[in-house]
C-alpha cells in the first residue's frame, strides 16, 4: 500500500506534463507568443454565476482573459497562455477550486476557427500521447479524425432535451436542462462543438451578426465531458460595460459580492481587433488522456492535503 497518494497517480503526472509540453509545441509552431499575466488583478470580469476569490483588495483571476484582450490591443495577434484560476467553492468530481487553464486568442478570427485550433490541438496531442488519431475512455473509442460533429444549442435542446431552448430560458432552467438531458450525449464516440448559446449566455461574446438573439460561443464535449468554452470576442466597449452591469444586477439578486469595474480592460477594448479566444481546461484533458473519471488522479495536490 502506497503511502502518499501521489506515488499511485505518478504515471497520470507524467502523462500530464507530455501533454503540456505537446500543447506548448503546438502553438510555438504556429508562431503563437506564451505570455505570462498576474494572477492577483484588481478586478475580475463580473459574470453572474463565476465567483472569484478574493485577495486582500485584489482577485485571484478567474481566467486570465481580461489581460490577454489587453494584449490584443497592444498589438500581439497570436497568444496563449497555461496559468492557474481559481473559482470560489468549485469543488468535484470534475471541478477544482485551482484549477489549470489553457488560453489562446488570435486576432482576425472567429469561433468557427477556433473549432478547427481544437481539432488540430487535441489530434496533434493524440499523436504525440498515443501514436493514433484516438483515444480510449471508460470503454469507448473516440475518433479524433475531423471533421468533428458541430450542433447548435437549439438543436441540441430539440434533438435530447422535454423541451425547447427559449423554454428553458423561460423557466430559468437552462443549466439543469443541460447537465441532467444533453450533456451525457455529447460526444459519446467523435467530439461535439456546441455553439450559437442564447445572448445573455456569452457576456464578454459577439453577438451573431444575424441572428442577434445568440452568441458566437462554442463548448467542445468529448464523452459528454465539457473541455473548454470559446467565443468570437466582443469588441464593443459601450456594449461590454452594458453587459457587465447587467451581470451585477444578477449578481446582486443572488446576494453574490459586486465587482468593481475593470475600466483598463474596458477601455483597451477600442484598440482591440476582432479576435476569438478559447480557454481549455487541462485537468480535465489529462483526465481524456489518463482515462480518468475523477479530476482528483491527475492533480499532484487536492485542496484536501494543502
Amino acid at each position: 500500500m502506497h503511502k502518499y497518494r501521489q506515488s499511485q497517480i505518478k504515471p497520470n503526472l507524467h502523462l500530464r506534463a507530455r501533454i503540456f509540453q505537446a500543447v506548448r509545441s503546438f502553438f510555438i509552431e504556429r508562431q503563437y507568443l506564451e505570455v505570462d499575466t498576474p494572477i492577483r488583478i484588481p478586478a475580475p470580469a463580473p459574470e453572474a454565476h463565476i465567483d472569484a476569490v478574493a485577495s486582500e483588495d485584489c482577485y485571484l483571476q478567474t481566467s486570465p482573459e481580461l489581460c490577454m484582450k489587453q494584449l490584443l490591443a497592444a498589438g500581439y495577434s497570436r497568444i496563449f497562455q497555461i496559468c492557474k484560476c481559481f473559482r470560489n467553492k468549485e469543488r468535484g468530481r470534475k471541478h477544482l477550486p485551482e484549477l489549470t487553464m489553457l488560453e489562446w486568442y488570435k486576432a482576425g478570427s472567429n469561433y468557427t476557427d477556433l473549432m478547427d485550433d481544437c481539432q488540430e490541438l487535441i489530434g496533434y496531442i493524440a499523436r504525440q500521447i498515443t501514436a493514433n488519431n484516438s483515444l480510449s475512455y471508460q470503454g469507448q473509442t473516440i475518433h479524433l479524425d475531423p471533421p468533428w460533429t458541430r450542433m447548435s444549442v437549439a438543436e441540441a435542446f430539440r434533438r435530447y432535451a422535454i423541451m425547447e431552448v427559449e423554454e428553458a430560458m423561460a423557466k430559468d432552467c437552462f443549466e439543469e436542462v443541460m447537465v441532467y438531458e444533453i450533456e451525457p450525449n455529447l460526444g459519446v464516440t467523435r467530439p461535439l462543438f456546441l455553439f450559437d448559446y442564447p445572448a445573455s449566455l456569452g457576456a464578454l461574446a459577439r453577438l451573431k451578426p444575424e441572428n442577434r438573439l445568440v452568441a458566437e460561443r462554442l463548448e467542445l464535449y468529448i464523452a459528454g465531458i465539457e473541455l473548454c468554452n470559446g467565443f468570437s470576442e466582443l469588441t464593443d466597449p459601450v456594449e461590454q460595460r452594458k453587459r457587465f452591469e447587467s451581470e451585477q444586477k444578477i449578481r446582486k439578486t443572488l446576494h453574490k459580492p459586486l465587482y468593481p469595474m475593470p475600466q483598463n480592460f474596458l477601455t483597451s477594448l477600442s484598440d482591440m481587433p476582432a479576435a476569438c479566444g478559447n480557454a481549455l481546461g487541462l485537468d480535465r484533458l489529462v483526465m481524456m488522456f489518463a482515462d480518468c473519471t475523477e479530476i482528483d488522479d491527475v492533480v499532484a495536490f487536492t485542496p484536501e492535503e494543502l
